[in-house]
């Protein structure tokens, strides 16, 4: 099914997708419609232009592709499914994800993966391949984010504050320094051959999505960061 979003109102647009009976939905022209495949489950939506925030919210399952850039707060409390970006991403991409796939080409801006968690089997993922804004990770309490900083030319592809009360889950940055201003209950370290193993197959998922060498994004290393274990909130969250 093809739906041309030109000038359509964005609760049209989404009534439309809804009441489609077809399991692969293209949607052309798409200019800030925001809550394109809101709880969606078990259809695939192919994006070509700009959609609007909260892309995916509560998406339980299927996949969405943007041809081209998101606004802010894709993913937003997602479940599963897995959404690709082939452009760049908006403020809070993935806040407080849950579960599910995000892999973004170019940069995602402010907040990235805030209040990100998991529970038991649902374990959230965001691959950024490009650089990340200021507090990546904020309060960050399951799941994995990975930044890449492919074409970004900075020895730290991450802004400020970044992992700033985080108390869960893990971080990878691809990177030859950390950055200065890490706060105190975040440890970080070189990733060691059996870290890279374990985020291997979310790397090949990246770069099949976008057509990048693999080689290329194991050339720099990569550093880990994870909560310390005397972290004040570990106490408070019934899965770890």
């Amino acid at each position: 099914m093809r739906i041309n979003a030109a000038g359509k109102y964005f609760k049209d647009l989404n009534d439309e997708v809804r009441a489609a009976g077809e399991q692969e939905i293209i949607i052309d022209n798409c200019v800030g419609q925001r809550y394109i495949g809101a709880g969606m489950r078990g259809k695939n939506v192919t994006i070509n232009g700009v959609p609007g925030n909260d892309l995916g919210c509560y998406l339980y399952g299927g996949s969405i592709t943007v041809n081209g850039n998101a606004q802010d707060a894709t993913g937003d409390t997602m479940n599963d499914g897995t959404i690709v970006i082939h452009g760049s991403s908006g403020d809070a991409t993935g806040y407080a994800m849950r579960g599910g796939k995000i892999f973004v080409k170019g940069n995602a801006g402010y907040r990235a993966g805030i209040h990100m968690k998991a529970y038991k089997a649902q374990q959230p993922l965001i691959v950024i391949g490009g650089e990340a804004g200021s507090f990546l990770g904020e309060y960050q309490a399951g799941g994995t984010i990975i930044v890449l900083g492919l074409n970004s030319g900075k020895k730290v592809p991450v802004g400020n504050m970044c992992g700033t009360g985080m108390h869960g889950g893990r971080m990878y940055l691809r990177a030859v320094a950390l950055p200065e201003d890490l706060p105190k209950q975040v440890e970080a370290k070189p990733a060691t051959q059996e870290e890279m193993a374990a985020i291997d197959g979310f790397l090949e998922e990246f770069c099949g999505h976008f057509a990048i060498s693999k080689e290329e994004v194991l050339s720099k290393p990569f550093f880990l960061l994870t909560p310390n274990s005397k972290n004040p909130y570990k106490s408070l969250y019934t899965f770890y």
